[in-house]
């Protein structure tokens, strides 16, 4: 994945690092989340969910 950046987020946030994460939470059968919702379910919107975690300081107010 290349290495882009957003001008309007809090931080620097590389994208291969939101992969490289999800690569491990998978691996690990990792459990749901605080919102309830397991990597089967983030799965089934993979690249939309992993875009929106690499935007998320966007959205920090």
């Amino acid at each position: 994945m290349g290495e882009t950046r957003s001008a309007g987020k809090s931080f620097d946030i590389p994208k291969t690092l939101i992969w490289e994460a999800y690569l491990k939470v998978s691996g690990n059968k990792g459990a749901a989340g605080v919102d309830g919702q397991s990597v089967a379910e983030f799965e089934r919107d993979l690249r939309n969910n992993l875009f929106k975690l690499w935007n998320v300081c966007d959205e920090c107010g």
